[in-house]
């Protein structure tokens, strides 16, 4: 078991656990070029230790939980810190945090009333973090090397992460009744 807690690709997710204050400390002090990089190296070390865990069968259960709550730990940091400097609408910071509350709540509950149940994201989850995630990079991009045409495709994915919020926000709900209908009528 102990070698399936420390294989590669964990230890590469732990790494990018550890730029996340780094990232938040250089956008805090406006060293938006240098977090640029680390965000850089951040989003490489995801989609590599991924590719190890699937070339090389590493995947683990501690993966499978570490992987994304680093994800989701650096995407919801960074639109709050975003958010204090200025660079993001508070507005927008706060549907992206209220859905992944929601999110949360949902998962508990689902664990709670029928018990652990593999919970995988829609393609409305998927699309509203690929958004939020160029959103940020373009944010911090725009803000390293500000550039109009950038900043005109932030305003797009503004538009795009916000109603990929509020429509995955819907369709977690109405997945979630659907499964808790059909286990309380199950039972």
């Amino acid at each position: 078991m102990k070698g399936r807690i420390w294989t590669v690709p964990n230890q590469i997710t732990l790494l990018r656990l550890g730029f996340l204050p780094i990232f938040l400390i250089l956008i805090s002090y406006e060293h938006y070029r240098w977090a640029l990089l680390v965000l850089v190296v951040a989003g490489l070390s995801d989609g590599i230790d991924g590719m190890i865990a699937r070339k090389f069968n590493q995947r683990s259960p501690l993966g499978a939980y570490l992987d994304p709550i680093a994800d989701k730990l650096l995407l919801s940091s960074s639109f709050l810190i975003l958010a204090f400097e200025r660079q993001l609408a508070w507005w927008l910071t706060i549907l992206v945090l209220s859905r992944d509350i929601l999110i949360l709540i949902v998962a508990v509950v689902i664990i709670l009333s029928s018990g652990y149940r593999p919970f995988p994201p829609s393609i409305y989850g998927k699309l509203t973090t690929a958004a939020q995630i160029m959103l940020v990079f373009g944010i911090v991009l725009a803000a390293a090397y500000p550039n109009a045409r950038v900043t005109l495709l932030n305003h797009f994915l503004i538009y795009a992460v916000t109603i990929l919020c509020v429509v995955s926000s819907f369709d977690y709900s109405i997945v979630t009744a659907r499964r808790l209908s059909s286990s309380s009528s199950a039972s």
